[in-house]
């Protein structure tokens, strides 16, 4: 956890130095379809700006070409002026308004603000600040909004999820021993049964604070340093980048160790006892330092679950990361609050012994497996072909084999007691892991493994399948830097170019449609997708005989040649496949998040609202079918 927060927080402290104005958006609805974009700037202190009728270094407003946007006349622009030297500049507040009419299609308005800053004499290089607001929500299809369904979904997964792991760590071996610490210290009694309740409920709240604070910092302060658009690239390294893939297996792995007994991984001793000492304290010093003692002293189990839950929630959202570390940490402060307040429970609770031991052994195996995803984001985002599906599922078969025959006690650990009995729940869960592993193997042949789509390498990735879906069969091609046009491998026996002009080429040539897939290697969702939707025979049919796909890799780090390369409107040059794919979702489509799915005539033309994750086969069939009318 802590090196996962100093990695995020180097990076931030590494970038250039903050923008010299700041900057928010929003939309107003006027009524009739019309339309305000208001775009309000804080200038520093100790800066100026120039007026977008400068004739030097004006201000510069450029609004993306969607269809069904139109601009009602130039921006207007409200500012105190103020004189340096003879010239009008802008200090203080900056406010620029773009009114403009948008259809019922048009679910987003974004662009591009440029601007040049001076202090004194002395002028910084030109900046720039990209946005996305929302006009309105797409429409709804099949009863599930097109536009917000993949974001909101997938939040309240991860947000399930850190609920789960928070109520799981107070089996741990390093959180349980903390149970009786807190009854007595809370035994000690208050002057009244209300003081009670509030010490005990100030102490639920240290713990969620000591556990969300430090992440809502750090990506408090990389929006502040660079912006919206820094914190976005900062989560998206994390998530696709070699480096910090490969670095966070290698902690799963550590941890991994440390869970099987091979050593032991503790916070330095002086930090855990001088948070021990001062948790005697009287009054609300003492119960905080207690908290802070908790959340130390449990950090050899909590560390890597926290990293896999913030991990799987930096997808460039602001919120995220925080809203999922709150949900964990609540559930984590729940049990400890609840004997806060009822100390009589613990005569309730089971006694420490080995089972606390079995527990952290079973979380290492489940970290192995966990630490393995990391390893194939970096695979797949570059390419390497080193962990392709097969190799994947014959580790995890593996893994969790050596589960199951931990739990029937055919295999100990360093500090494992003697199992003498094989208890009604250990069989249990043997016989849920068993049959876990059986579910696995046919995968080695090509079976989809719906359930677990999301968590493995896509099929197409697989040497040998023994029944392929019958459909336009896609050569075995791995994106090319050098090539314009070629077709990629798809699940379900699909193919589509890997860019949207070849796409329409194609589409014009056979009459049909196109079918963007705004998509990832990394992404979850995506995989989710293909598995259970895209196999539906009806899907599959429509994608295969009335439509051309295009595939935009948005986390693709294949290097282009200098002919793709892509010069935003801000003079950003983008060079791999993953940041051009990202600018046209942006730009052309108002999206920057996986999978989005849309809809293009022959010339290019929307058909349709783009539509997000949704896994109703029913409402993706009624969205294809749209195209196609």
């Amino acid at each position: 956890m802590i090196k996962h927060l100093f990695l995020i927080l180097a990076m931030a402290l590494n970038f250039a130095e903050g923008p010299s104005v700041i900057w928010n958006s929003e939309v107003r609805d006027l009524g009739n379809r019309r339309y305000e974009l208001v775009l309000r700037g804080d200038v520093g202190k100790e800066y100026y700006t120039h007026p977008m009728d400068d004739e030097w270094s004006a201000t510069t407003l450029e609004i993306n070409s969607v269809e069904g946007l139109e601009l009602l006349g130039p921006p207007s622009e409200s500012y105190e002026a103020s004189d340096y030297k003879g010239t009008k500049v802008v200090r203080g507040t900056y406010v620029i308004i773009q009114p403009f009419m948008a259809s019922e299609a048009v679910s987003s308005i974004s662009g591009t603000l440029g601007w040049s800053s001076c202090s004194g004499d002395a002028c910084r290089t030109p900046e720039d600040w990209e946005f996305v607001e929302t006009v309105h929500a797409a429409p709804v299809l099949s009863g599930t909004p097109a536009g917000s369904a993949a974001g909101n979904s997938s939040l309240w997964s991860l947000i399930l999820e850190a609920i789960l792991w928070g109520f799981a760590m107070l089996l741990t071996p390093c959180v349980f021993p903390m149970v009786p610490m807190t009854v007595s210290f809370f035994m000690k009694g208050s002057e009244s049964p209300a003081q009670g309740r509030f010490k005990a409920f100030f102490y639920g709240l240290c713990i969620v604070l000591l556990y969300t604070v430090p992440i809502s910092v750090i990506i408090g302060l990389t929006w502040l340093l660079g912006g919206p658009a820094v914190t976005a690239d900062i989560f998206n390294w994390l998530a696709t980048h070699w480096l910090p893939n490969i670095l966070f297996f290698i902690v799963f792995m550590v941890f991994a160790a440390s869970f099987f007994g091979a050593f032991e991984i503790t916070l330095p001793s002086s930090w855990v006892n001088k948070s021990d000492r001062n948790s005697g304290k009287k009054g609300l010093a003492g119960i905080f330092f207690l908290a802070l003692t908790l959340v130390l002293v449990s950090f050899s189990c909590t560390g890597p679950i926290v990293g896999t839950v913030l991990i799987k929630s930096t997808s460039g959202e602001f919120w995220a990361p925080m809203v999922t570390m709150l949900a964990f940490s609540v559930a984590f402060a729940l049990p400890f609050t609840l004997l806060a307040l009822f100390p009589s429970l613990l005569k309730n609770l089971p006694k420490s012994g080995g089972w606390l031991n079995s527990v952290k052994v079973v979380l290492g195996f489940i970290e192995v497996a966990l630490g393995f995803k990391f390893l194939s984001v970096a695979d797949q985002t570059y390419h390497w072909h080193l962990l392709d599906r097969e190799v994947y599922l014959a580790i995890w078969i593996a893994v969790f084999s050596s589960l199951g025959l931990y739990l029937i006690g055919k295999i100990r650990f360093k500090h494992d007691s003697p199992l003498e009995y094989l208890s009604v729940g250990r069989l249990t869960l043997s016989i849920a892991v068993f049959a876990f592993v059986v579910y696995l193997i046919p995968g080695m042949w090509g079976a989809p493994l719906k359930a677990l789509s999301g968590y493995l390498p896509p099929i197409e990735t697989q040497d040998f399948v023994m029944t392929r879906y019958q459909g336009p069969a896609a050569e075995e091609a791995a994106p090319s830097a050098e090539a314009d046009a070629i077709l990629l491998p798809l699940p379900h026996g699909l193919s589509g170019y890997n860019t949207i002009e070849a796409a329409l080429d194609a589409a014009k040539t056979q009459g049909k449609p196109v079918f963007v897939d705004i998509t990832g290697h990394g992404c979850v969702n995506c995989r989710e997708m293909e598995a259970r939707v895209w196999s539906d025979p009806q899907v599959r049919k429509i994608l295969a005989e009335d439509y051309v796909i295009a595939v935009l890799y948005m986390d693709d780090k294949t290097k282009l040649p200098s002919s793709r390369w892509v010069t935003t409107g801000a003079g950003k040059v983008l060079k791999d496949v993953g940041r051009v794919n990202s600018h046209i979702a942006a730009t052309r489509f108002g999206v920057n998040a996986q999978p989005n799915y849309a809809l293009l005539s022959p010339e290019g033309e929307l058909l349709a609202p783009v539509r997000g994750y949704d896994l109703s086969v029913p409402g993706f069939v009624e969205f294809l079918q749209s195209g196609l009318q």
